[in-house]
């Protein structure tokens, strides 16, 4: 009596793919901008900043712990929140488009009359976030009626947004003065491999969209010395930010 009195027993939390993914971008999210950012923000010691600054880390870090909860949303049964809060997520990728892109052309326009080190590169790593997280984030919305491939879309959405995050990872402990770009590089390989042998191994077969969101993150690569080391590109991003302005 008393075992039918109980009840069948509760079944254990077991993290998906996607919680597993997103926490491990979380913790490279955190774990860069902890030293660099919040640790000092925290203590003092991080330097005066425009406040479109502040603004953009408010949305990035929003948008991460978003990335984090909806997964877990899904895996405790909560479906109904999880699409209702996917629908403020629409409006916060936005502000991730729009605040990436005004602070990367006003870190140029800081630097535009005195380009050194990985001036080009910060130029373009941002050019690329933003384009390739808006295309990638609306082919992932698109596909909302089929969730796992939406889920898969979200997590090659954000790997375009984590380079800044990953090179500190790499030259805090290191002490690096410049970006380490093969070895964020990597890193960004390193989980979209992940992605591709989840979705192979759940469904014996590679779709289309994870194909086109693995294929950008390579196009990057491939592009980004040959863009970087041009004089058009020098050319364009001298012309583009000086557009910008902050007063």
């Amino acid at each position: 009596m008393s075992e039918i009195a109980a009840g069948p027993r509760p079944t254990p939390f077991r993290p998906s793919f996607a919680t597993v993914m997103t926490g491990l971008m979380a913790c490279g999210v955190f774990g860069g901008f902890g030293m660099t950012y919040w640790g000092p923000l925290v203590n003092g010691s991080f330097p005066a900043a425009p406040p479109v600054v502040h603004l953009h880390a408010l949305v990035f870090t929003a948008w991460i712990l978003l990335l984090l909860a909806q997964p877990l949303l899904v895996a405790v049964g909560k479906v109904a929140v999880h699409r209702s809060v996917g629908t403020f997520g629409i409006a916060l990728a936005t502000l991730v488009i729009a605040t990436g892109l005004l602070i990367t052309l006003l870190g140029a326009a800081g630097d535009r009359d005195t380009p050194a080190g990985n001036y080009y590169d910060g130029m373009y790593l941002g050019c690329m976030a933003v384009s390739g997280f808006g295309l990638l984030f609306t082919l992932a919305i698109r596909q909302v009626r089929q969730p796992a491939v939406h889920r898969r879309l979200m997590l090659l959405a954000t790997l375009p947004l984590l380079p800044p995050a990953v090179h500190r990872l790499y030259m805090v402990p290191l002490q690096l003065a410049y970006f380490p770009i093969l070895p964020m590089y990597l890193t960004l390989d390193a989980l979209a491999l992940a992605i591709l042998l989840e979705e192979w191994r759940s469904s014996g077969r590679l779709g289309v969209p994870t194909l086109l969101g693995v294929g950008w993150l390579l196009l990057q690569q491939l592009a980004h010395p040959l863009v970087v080391d041009s004089a058009w590109f020098a050319a364009w991003t001298y012309d583009v930010s000086g557009l910008v302005h902050y007063r």
